[in-house]
């Protein structure tokens, strides 16, 4: 590594050289010899550390690095793609597109999270920074940057929505809304199902005389909003589940005598396989509003069945299983909304008539402290 002066028109420049770990030589060049002494002790500390990297790797531009990075997992999923492409395209390659990636600084993506906060939600906000994260710490693996600057960076927690949990009659309003699709409420309910999971049934999944179905497609939205049918997302969502003989009568009416084991249980109307925006805005949206239940989503059927495995003191291995989790603390998360669902309604059930008149109330004209109650049980010392 060395300093060279090269007298020019303009003056005076200073070169380093530098010789790379793989052998080249790399050259870079400074106008001041303060400059290029500054650089070149970082570079000899760099290199004693362990932890050089080329100068020129961090001159490439954030959008080849994001889309080096959209083509290095090729286990990633259709559906998984498709909303890395919508962050990329709306959010990030706009502002950061043509940004060198080692000039993005923790300052930067501070500054972007919150123009993001002033203009969305929490959560799609959480999401899109989480695609920003994992592609620089890609950059800082493929030894383009030292750092991510990606640290430090709090977000906020999104306001927790109440989840309704619903019960018999409503299942059955909601079911009977839905017409011939309503068997598919149902299974969501009943065997704790996700909307793709339920909609990837074919008839081959179905053993109704021994009451068991069979989990092995799912369908998904690929790029565009195209349908992707495919496996589940993990070993465990591969999963054979056991039903109520009831829900095996339901499904057994629901469908032709004779139909074709590749067949879909819940076919279109042109026989093939469901597309979820016009299922939602055909069937469920109107279904929801027709049964009184505005809010709802399919998932928080999932949701109720979580709450019923609660209910029936069911071990949480048991639940991870027929939820088809693949981390226990997937469904330890759905247990704790559950429980806290139980409890809620617990309390506004079991309120007896007399709390009602043990509520704090304030006397007009008093200060705001203390309140005064209308009834207050006597004390012994």
């Amino acid at each position: 590594m060395s300093i060279h002066r090269r007298v020019g028109k303009r003056g005076n420049t200073y070169e380093v050289r530098l010789r790379a770990p793989d052998g080249r030589e790399i050259s870079r060049t400074f106008r001041t010899e303060r400059e290029a002494r500054a650089f070149e002790a970082d570079q000899r500390a760099a290199m004693h550390r362990g932890g050089w990297i080329d100068p020129k790797a961090a001159t490439t531009l954030f959008r080849l690095v994001a889309e080096r990075w959209q083509h290095s997992n090729p286990a990633k999923r259709p559906s998984t793609m498709a909303r890395d492409d919508v962050t990329l395209r709306r959010h990030l390659i706009p502002t950061l597109g043509d940004k060198p990636i080692g000039q993005i600084t923790p300052a930067d993506v501070r500054t972007l999270v919150m123009t993001w906060l002033r203009q969305r939600k929490p959560s799609s906000v959480s999401r899109d920074y989480r695609t920003l994260a994992a592609i620089c710490h890609f950059a800082v693996d493929q030894d383009l940057i030292a750092r991510s600057p990606c640290r430090g960076i709090k977000l906020p927690t999104g306001a927790h929505r109440s989840v309704h949990v619903v019960d018999a009659d409503e299942l059955a309003r909601l079911a009977k809304a839905m017409g011939d699709f309503g068997p598919m409420a149902y299974v969501a309910a009943v065997l704790g199902l996700r909307w793709g999971e339920v909609a990837g049934l074919k008839v081959r999944a179905l053993d109704l005389q021994n009451h068991t179905l069979t989990v092995s497609e799912q369908i998904t939205r690929g790029k565009g909003g195209q349908i992707v049918i495919g496996l589940p997302k993990s070993d465990a969502g591969r999963r054979t589940l056991s039903m109520p003989a009831a829900l095996a009568d339901l499904l057994r009416d629901h469908l032709d005598s004779g139909t074709d084991a590749d067949a879909w249980v819940f076919p279109s109307t042109s026989g093939g396989p469901l597309h979820y925006a016009n299922w939602y805005h055909r069937i469920w949206a109107p279904a929801v509003a027709a049964a009184g239940l505005e809010g709802l989503t399919f998932h928080d059927l999932r949701r109720a069945n979580a709450t019923g495995l609660v209910a029936a003191g069911v071990d949480v291995k048991t639940a991870q299983t027929r939820l088809g989790h693949s981390s226990s603390r997937l469904t330890l998360d759905l247990y704790a909304q559950a429980v806290a669902a139980r409890n809620r309604d617990a309390a506004e059930r079991s309120e007896p008539p007399s709390c009602r008149d043990l509520r704090p109330t304030r006397d007009k004209g008093r200060p705001r402290n203390p309140v005064s109650w209308r009834h207050r049980p006597s004390v012994r010392s």
